[in-house]
């Protein structure tokens, strides 16, 4: 497997746009997912100088089969300063291993915490713990 790395240091690449990648969340997010407009939004976050992030495209034999969006949070030290907003394996390639690699490339070339949530009944959970993530709050939201 190869990994491609986009953020605001290494540019994007021209044969995968935003677009590409953001219709690729779309589809296998499935129901943990959001509008594309939205994936579009946090994509252009860690493409900005500015902001910053990391957007990891895993392939094999040239084909995409995941893709990982995480963005700095600007908060070090009381907040972790990063946040995994999207992960997301080919729905035909998963069981293969390749989300557990995609997110350890991901933690591999993050600098610092990284913070994430998941639906407590997404298969996802169960990676991230293994990895080391820990649920130590419940997360509460005001949606306005």
């Amino acid at each position: 497997m190869e990994f491609k790395i986009f953020n605001s240091t290494t540019g994007e690449d021209k044969t995968l746009t935003n677009q590409v990648i953001a219709q690729f969340l779309f589809t296998h997010l499935e129901e943990y997912g959001d509008k594309i407009d939205d994936i579009l939004k946090c994509i252009a976050y860690a493409m900005n100088p500015h902001k910053g992030g990391n957007v990891v495209v895993a392939k094999d034999e040239g084909k995409i089969v995941g893709i990982t969006v995480i963005n700095n949070t600007g908060m070090k030290g009381f907040i972790p300063e990063n946040i995994l907003v999207y992960i997301a394996v080919d729905n035909s390639q998963r069981g293969k291993g390749y989300g557990k690699q995609l997110m350890q490339k991901a933690i591999d070339i993050t600098d610092g915490d990284i913070a994430l949530h998941v639906e407590p009944n997404n298969p996802a959970k169960i990676l991230y713990e293994k990895l080391g993530f820990t649920n130590k709050y419940l997360e509460m939201r005001l949606i306005k």
